[in-house]
């Protein structure tokens, strides 16, 4: 029993401090009477009336303790009222009877109110709005009709492909500059900050997944402003080898000598050894023959010079040069060297007929590379009929064949007809600055 009374005692004053939760404190006034609790109640409803939401709310004050009966829009506010009333001089309690309102028209009331109150804020806004836009659209138009124009962008960069980028800028700033001033004018510049971070996010998460483009096209800006080779050179890019047909801002474009495209990447071509065939005319080609390895080898030197000055498409100057490359068991390699004007002899050709008559010079003086010969110890007997081998004479050789450009000359057609049907998509220009 005593264990009781003690659990009693010890639950009793956390009791009160529940009750006492968003209840008045202080000090309870003697004099309460039925005057000053019609004044309290008065002065709540004023207050309450003056505010959203409690219009539905009945509020009775008997001997200090305030009721509130009624319905809000949601719980938050029923919460509220303990506080407001709280305020109030003399409130001893609150009951706060008020529950959320579960009637769809009056929940529905406040929505359509605000809505008609921003349909009317819009409708007044619309004018300035239309002057903004008016002015946003004015600003671009004049943007795109000054990029359009040929003249000043050409004469700033003679490159179609940076003029190109020229207006692209361009069109970019008046279309910065319009929204500016359009929010400027609705007094929205705040936006612009937001837009403008909103941008800079997308462009770099654009700029990651699209970092191949980039620099694909980085690379085409380079090279159409230092041009490292011109419309019909011949050049070889990774192994590549063909005439040039155009330069685009996307890839280079290569003729083969066997007639087919070749579609290189900018960056690749950007990043790659370039070897230029056509920037100098004097073309160099060599070849390599064998000798017997008792010849003359000063006689064979001079025998092969004379048989490649004797040629009509070896240029004077600079000189044809042959030099002993080595020497083996069955014959010594001299290597030949000479010089020819590419643009009108047919490098392949003139290298072959320098080989067929060189060689042909080395049989008549019967010092050319005899077949490998090998010894065998032991004893053998000839027949007594075996003849010693006598070599055949060598036949008079052909005289020098045509070695003219002429296939080369055909492909130059083919490049400067293609290059005619897409001059717009060609950034290659003759009077670019050469590399």
């Amino acid at each position: 029993m005593r264990i009781i009374i003690l659990l009693i005692f010890l639950i009793s004053p956390i009791a009160s401090l529940a009750q006492s939760d968003d209840q008045p404190t202080g000090t309870i006034a003697v004099a309460d009477d039925a005057q000053s609790d019609a004044a309290m109640a008065m002065r709540i409803r004023d207050i309450l009336g003056a505010l959203d939401g409690y219009g539905d709310i009945s509020v009775v004050v008997s001997s200090g303790i305030v009721t509130l009966r009624g319905t809000t829009l949601d719980t938050d506010a029923a919460q509220r009222l303990n506080t407001i009333v709280g305020r109030i001089e003399g409130v001893v309690a609150i009951r706060n009877e008020v529950l959320e309102s579960t009637d769809v028209v009056e929940r529905l009331n406040p929505a359509l109110e605000r809505f008609r109150d921003r349909a009317a804020q819009t409708i007044a806004f619309l004018p300035l709005a239309l002057v903004a836009l008016t002015v946003f659209l004015l600003i671009v138009l004049f943007g795109f009709w000054l990029a359009r124009r040929r003249q000043p962008w050409e004469r700033l960069s003679p490159n179609a492909f940076i003029a190109d980028i020229y207006r692209q800028i361009t069109r970019l700033l008046f279309i910065i500059g319009g929204l500016v001033v359009a929010l400027d004018i609705v007094n929205a510049t705040a936006l612009l900050s937001g837009i403008l971070g909103a941008a800079g996010i997308v462009g770099l998460a654009i700029g990651f997944a699209v970092r191949d483009t980039v620099e694909n096209f980085i690379a085409s800006i380079m090279l159409s402003i230092r041009q490292p080779f011109r419309p019909n050179d011949t050049v070889e890019i990774e192994g590549d080898t063909g005439k040039v047909i155009r330069l685009t801002s996307r890839a280079t474009i290569l003729l083969s000598f066997d007639g087919n495209h070749i579609r290189i990447p900018n960056s690749t071509v950007f990043k790659s050894r370039i070897v230029n065939f056509s920037r100098n005319a004097e073309r160099r080609f060599t070849f390599a023959l064998g000798v017997a390895p008792d010849a003359d080898l000063d006689r064979a030197r001079m025998m092969a010079l004379e048989t490649l000055h004797g040629l009509s498409f070896v240029l004077e100057n600079p000189e044809a040069s042959v030099w002993v490359e080595t020497v083996g068991d069955s014959w010594v390699t001299l290597t030949m060297a000479a010089w020819i004007n590419q643009n009108d002899t047919n490098i392949v050709l003139a290298r072959s007929e320098a080989i067929r008559l060189t060689q042909a010079a080395f049989d008549n003086a019967g010092i050319a590379a005899p077949y490998p010969t090998y010894r065998i110890t032991g004893q053998t007997t000839a027949p007594d009929d075996a003849e010693p081998h006598t070599p055949a004479k060598a036949a008079t050789p052909a005289p020098v064949q045509d070695v003219m450009a002429t296939a080369d000359k055909e492909l130059e057609k083919f490049v400067a007809q293609e290059r005619a049907e897409l001059a717009r998509e060609d950034l290659l220009k003759a009077n670019a600055a050469e590399e």
